[in-house]
């Protein structure tokens, strides 16, 4: 029999959750995908040390200012590494926005743009990229306004129904529902309380919004992330996209045990009543979500962390041109 992995791509699209080259070579996926926090660990691997000292003096030489060089060589690093990424992946690399925008529908907007053109500067197609945005209500718009260009957008740091249906309605090409830190949160607040299998509030949040937008058609890919254990992955085999870290792609693949089909269009079926949000709409139901509110503000506190770490080890790194 197959293991695990390989069963799994059978139904669902696997993505790797690295900016690891060796182990994107290794389990082959179909997509990956990198934030701030995979871009500061992936700055630390040997294979990447040249490329960091090239994208240094590059952004000294396009900066429009030197106080932009550190967040203008951050964006360019994410490129270069989603460039590498795309010499082993068949199908996109997903690149993220700086997360102190996300609050910031027009300057969204730009970075993304940005993004796309160091791609393209590179011979990359817009079509083998996704843009990574917070799934913020301005995030959403900035989303809605990049899907009508053409720019596919995949929304971060969704813990809520109401985000997955503001996301629907406004046209986004990918979702990432995540799964272990909604497990966290709960944890934390019921120690005690069942949470295997089926019971995983995680793996229930993903699999109430797959089975939404196959019940209203709505055509936005679910790519379930940031999972804990295999379990999580198993309860959800079936659903559209899997992006999943290295260490899980592990395990997986040295399973040989039978996996299931879980999650799948024909047997799809909501009791949700379809809905429309208008900003109002969509900030109370946010506000009525604890655990959305507080992980996402705290997703977006993380990622700028990073983000700042980022720029400041590319900062250290820097050599100020001779003037």
């Amino acid at each position: 029999m197959a293991n695990k992995l390989e069963q799994l791509k059978s139904f669902t699209d696997v993505v790797a959750d690295t900016g690891d080259i060796e182990a994107i070579a290794k389990f082959k996926p179909l997509d990956a995908t990198t934030n701030p926090s995979l871009l500061l660990k992936a700055a630390g691997l040997e294979q990447y040390q040249g490329l960091i000292d090239t994208t240094i003096a590059w952004a000294h030489e396009n900066a429009p200012s030197a106080d932009e060089v550190a967040n203008l060589a951050a964006t360019k690093l994410g490129v270069a590494i989603g460039c590498e990424i795309l010499k082993i992946v068949p199908g996109r690399i997903s690149t993220e926005v700086d997360a102190r925008l996300s609050f910031d529908t027009a300057k969204t907007l730009s970075k993304a743009r940005q993004i796309i053109a160091l791609y393209e500067a590179e011979g990359i197609a817009k079509d083998r990229v996704l843009i990574k945005i917070a799934a913020t209500w301005e995030g959403i718009r900035a989303a809605e306004i990049l899907e009508k260009e053409g720019i596919n957008c995949n929304l971060t740091l969704l813990f809520s129904f109401c985000q997955a249906a503001a996301c629907a309605e406004a046209g986004v090409y990918l979702i990432s529902p995540f799964v272990g830190r909604i497990l966290d949160w709960n944890k934390a607040k019921n120690p005690d309380g069942d949470f295997s299998g089926a019971n995983d509030p995680g793996v229930v949040s993903v699999s109430s919004i797959y089975n939404y937008y196959k019940t209203y058609g709505y055509n936005t890919i679910v790519m379930g992330a940031s999972f804990r254990n295999i379990g999580e992955i198993e309860n959800l085999a079936g659903c559209d996209r899997l992006t999943i870290s290295p260490q899980l792609l592990e395990e997986l693949k040295q399973d040989e045990a039978a996996l299931e089909c879980v999650l799948s269009k024909e047997t799809a079926s909501s009791d949700i009543a379809q809905v429309r949000y208008d900003e109002a709409q969509f900030r109370l139901a946010l506000n009525e979500d604890a655990m959305a509110t507080e992980k996402l503000a705290e997703g977006i506190r993380n990622f700028i962390a990073d983000q700042i770490k980022l720029e400041t080890l590319l900062t250290e790194r820097s050599t100020q041109p001779a003037m």
